[in-house]
Parts: structure tokens; sequence; C-alpha cells
């Protein structure tokens, strides 16, 4: 989990790296911490995919011909 202390750290790393360089170990805690917060993010994109449901158009075209002009939108024109 990140938690709003290791995002406050991430964006000062940021900004100092910005404004006067990081050293060898601030920039090892950045790379961690970085990578920390990807592999939160793409965990909850995971979970939104994954609770995703598809469901059926519910007006299907029952018309037997396909020069249908109902406005079905079923695409099996």
């Amino acid at each position: 989990m990140i938690t709003k202390e290791m995002i406050d750290r991430i964006n000062l790393l940021a900004k100092k790296s910005k404004q006067e360089g990081l050293n060898d170990e601030e920039k090892l805690e950045q790379q961690v911490l970085r990578g920390k917060y990807i592999e939160y993010i793409k965990g909850q994109v995971r979970h939104q995919l994954d609770s995703i449901e598809f469901v059926e158009d519910e007006h299907e075209c029952k018309h037997e011909h396909h020069d249908c002009d109902h406005g079905c939108n079923c695409k099996k024109h």
C-alpha cells in the first residue's frame, strides 16, 4: 500500500532532484519508492479491469432480413 507519506517523499525527492540533485542513497530510495508506487497503480488498474462486467445489448434485432431500418444498431446488416 502507498501512504501519503510515501507520496510526499516521492514528490520531495523529485523536487530536490530537479533543484540540486540527489546523492546515491536518495537516488536508490527514489527508485524503490517509484517502483512501489507503480506496482500499486498497476494493482489498482488490474482490480478495476477485473471488476468490469460485460452485458449484452438489451435490444437484439429480431428482424429476419438484413435491410433493417428500424434503428436497432444490431450491426448484423
